[in-house]
């Protein structure tokens, strides 16, 4: 992980490899201008006050996420200045939005790759800026390199690492309050959820072949042990005793069983509760209903939901919330065998419903529907499943927005306004009624799907049958944002995004401050 630390220092004495500033779009003339953002002074300085004008000539336009990199003048300690675009300048009197700081940490993070360390000098005056460039610049720092040489065992013998592929060693913001206890607040928070988003994201990027079910489980396990998480695993075993219909259905055709994984973080003072329910197919093939060539490929991701379940309690137990979270990890890995489920067959849930298997594609709401009539039996305050469940929601909302469902309008409202606090795209949903007859079946209680159009919502309705009367719930599908598979851009690394985990957290923090009543 990229160490971080805060600095009053100046960036003109600063020893680094190299220095950040920000630079924005300007409105006072033709081409817009070049605005030199507040943190650079020194070095603007150290180019006679001609940063903007060089960065211009070099083509630099301010655009968001847009790195430039120029040789630093002989009054600068560091060898190479880093300019990284902000966007517009911002209205009088108005700062730069926290999230287009953030994507330009992150752009500058990711463009010093192989360095040992950097100073970030872009706005951090306000303990509300220095936490967005802290988090950004630590997400942009990642890189998944376990397969890739060096000392991880994974690695093959004798294989050496490409340094150039390492992430930025070390980050240092400069201009901040490192003995002020709100910035050193921010700055520690800052470092732990980043690191469970970062351990979920080295989840999702994991082959399935070295992640599966008991694997998952066994992550899950050791990290309970050291953040003093409770944590109990049901194996095949216990899951037949408990009747959990659902994930030993999926989970039947695999070599590999299911698992139910519950972590537990409770606090001494707290007086709210928050279950938190993953999806965690390890791989989905599709089983019987295999997937068509072409869509296998990243199907590694399928667990998503449940690393970013498996972070945020971790990240809770790291920051101390005074609220309990519980963490439901619905691990099973979907494979066609002689074993598996087939269309056409009834499995009996937890919950003592019937649910006949149309598609065995159709399976994340399967094992979804134990975990969440188990989570409901405690009866917490509020429950959020999180699943890369429907390829109709990324037809709806493309890749980089999730959809939140939910059976509460204002807790609906609540979850989509914190998602969009911390910088997580996502579009509050409808659960229409109408569209719940269609999975009626006359063998079972239910089906395993319904309409073809509205695919997303139907799978939400789904798994509203499966939530305890009187617990506010909602259903985030993060299809589209959980696996990037374009270039990377400001923060957002080629792979495993650990999408959800940051709203997940606001949520359990807001919580615990009583904000959601």
């Amino acid at each position: 992980m990229t160490a971080l630390t805060l600095s009053t220092s100046g960036a003109a004495t600063l020893r680094a490899d190299a220095l950040v500033v920000g630079v924005a779009k300007g409105a006072g003339s033709k081409a817009g201008g070049l605005v030199v953002a507040p943190g650079a002074e020194a070095v603007d300085k150290a180019f006679d006050g001609k940063l903007a004008t060089v960065l211009e000539s070099l083509g630099a336009s301010g655009t968001e996420g847009e790195v430039t990199k120029l040789p630093a003048p002989s009054g600068l300690k560091a060898p190479v200045v880093v300019a990284v675009g902000l966007g517009p300048v911002p209205e009088k009197g108005d700062a730069y939005g926290a999230e287009a700081l953030r994507r330009a940490a992150g752009s500058a993070a990711r463009a010093l790759k192989g360095s040992k360390k950097a100073g970030f000098a872009l706005p951090t005056e306000s303990v509300e800026d220095a936490s967005a460039v802290a988090e950004g610049a630590l997400l942009g720092a990642y890189a998944f390199t376990a397969y890739q040489g060096g000392e991880n065992k994974l690695a093959p013998k004798g294989a050496k690492a490409d340094a150039r592929k390492l992430p930025l060693d070390e980050i240092t913001l400069l201009g901040t309050k490192p003995r002020d206890k709100a910035f050193k607040a921010a700055a520690e928070r800052a470092v732990a959820v980043v690191e469970e988003i970062n351990r979920a994201r080295d989840l999702v990027n994991t082959p399935p072949n070295d992640l599966y079910p008991e694997s998952f489980a066994a992550v899950a396990a050791a990290a309970g042990k050291e953040h003093g998480i409770k944590v109990q695993v049901l194996d095949e075993k216990a899951l037949v005793k408990g009747g959990y219909g659902g994930l030993l259905g999926v989970g039947q055709g695999s070599t590999h069983g299911p698992r139910l994984v519950k972590l537990a973080y409770t606090h001494p003072k707290a007086e709210k509760t928050l279950a938190l329910v993953g999806k965690g197919i390890t791989y989905d093939s599709g089983g019987i209903s295999l997937k068509p060539a072409g869509h296998n490929e990243t199907m590694k991701c399928d667990m998503s939901g449940a690393a970013a379940v498996f972070a945020a309690v971790v990240s809770a137990a790291r920051l101390g919330l005074r609220v309990n979270v519980t963490g439901w990890l619905a691990l099973a890995e979907n494979m066609p065998s002689g074993n598996a489920t087939r269309p056409g067959d009834v499995l009996h849930m937890y919950s003592g419903k019937t649910v006949e298997v149309l598609n065995t594609d159709a399976e994340g709401r399967l094992v979804l529907a134990d975990a969440l009539t188990r989570a409901s039996e405690e009866k917490p305050d509020a429950i959020v499943d999180v699943a890369t469940l429907t390829g109709a929601m990324v037809m709806a909302l493309g890749n980089r927005t999730f959809a939140v469902m939910s059976n509460d309008d204002a807790f609906r409202t609540s979850v989509h306004e914190i998602a969009e606090e911390v910088g997580e795209a996502s579009w509050p949903m409808p659960l229409p009624a109408d569209l719940r007859k269609g999975m009626d079946s006359p063998t079972a209680d239910i089906a395993n799907m319904g309409e073809r159009m509205g695919g997303g919502l139907v799978a939400g309705l789904f798994l509203k049958e499966f939530v305890g009367e009187g617990i506010a719930w909602a259903h985030l599908d993060i299809a589209g944002p959980a696996f990037h598979e374009g270039a990377p851009y400001g923060y957002t690394p080629k792979g495993g995004t650990g999408s959800a985990v940051r709203t997940l957290v606001r949520l359990a923090e807001r919580t615990a401050a009583g904000d959601l009543g």
